[in-house]
């Protein structure tokens, strides 16, 4: 079984704030919400070195989904994590620029834009797509392949990894987590832990190839209580037998040679 470690390290414009937060109680519509603002920092500021932190203690080297403005808000720690072999993927500029609200021509260019940035900061050209919302159009994977991606972590179709076709080229479609950390955002961080171990030893009793994305989002997954729930379920799995811990990359050349097994 292939563990897919993602980080999701995302930020908005200035002045705006993430669709959700811990608060419980909404501000007025045109009001500055400065908590708001300061939650969705943390990535940058201590989440997104928590959890290098921890993944470099297990050995882990993980995918991480990055918005190009959150890049550039942080590109030492970026190129850091680069450095100690995890993969940075493009996740848009900002997450709140959703593909489907773009045309054609500016989904093109943000696609090479952040591709851009991301090859100036670490001095590779990523190879790897996750959309905002995981929501792209029908032209997304023809960019991609395109511009020489190999795959788009879009996919929620089936558990396994499989080649979309496009005029372009090929590009391995990697199904998303959709019980990510911020499921459990107003309940208990040991609901991700049970629902993580239960679903690593399910997988593995089926005998059967099989892919689990673990995805955590970096100013929510990367605070203590949702980071030592992360560290007690990598420490489960890192018990098992039979796991490979991959990065999103590592999965799709294994893909794209056509091998029977991980």
């Amino acid at each position: 079984m292939a563990v897919m470690v993602t980080v999701m390290f995302e930020a908005w414009p200035e002045g705006k704030t993430p669709p959700y937060s811990p608060m419980a109680s909404p501000l007025k519509a045109g009001v500055t919400d400065l908590q708001g603002i300061s939650w969705a920092a943390y990535g940058a500021r201590t989440g997104l070195r928590r959890l290098a932190d921890l993944l470099d203690g297990f050995g882990i080297k993980a995918t991480v989904a990055a918005n190009a403005c959150a890049i550039e808000r942080a590109p030492d720690l970026v190129r850091a994590m680069h450095a100690n072999g995890h993969e940075i993927a493009g996740h848009s500029y900002t997450q709140d620029m959703f593909l489907p609200y773009l045309s054609p021509e500016e989904e093109k260019a943000l696609i090479r834009r952040c591709s851009g940035i991301i090859e100036e900061t670490v001095g590779q050209k990523p190879v790897g797509w996750a959309s905002p919302r995981m929501t792209p159009t029908e032209h997304t994977a023809g960019f991609l392949a395109e511009d020489g991606f190999l795959w788009h972590g879009d996919y929620n179709d089936t558990d396994l990894p499989y080649v979309v076709g496009t005029p372009h080229g090929p590009v391995v479609a990697l199904q998303h987590s959709d019980f990510t950390d911020n499921r459990v955002l107003r309940g208990s961080p040991r609901d991700f832990l049970d629902v993580y171990r239960d679903t690593c030893d399910f997988l593995l009793g089926t005998g059967q190839p099989e892919i689990l994305n673990l995805t955590v989002h970096a100013h929510f997954g990367g605070r203590p209580p949702m980071a030592a729930a992360l560290h007690a379920i990598l420490t489960h799995m890192n018990d098992k037998e039979g796991l490979w811990f991959a990065r999103h990359d590592e999965v799709a050349r294994w893909v794209l040679s056509g091998s029977a097994r991980p």
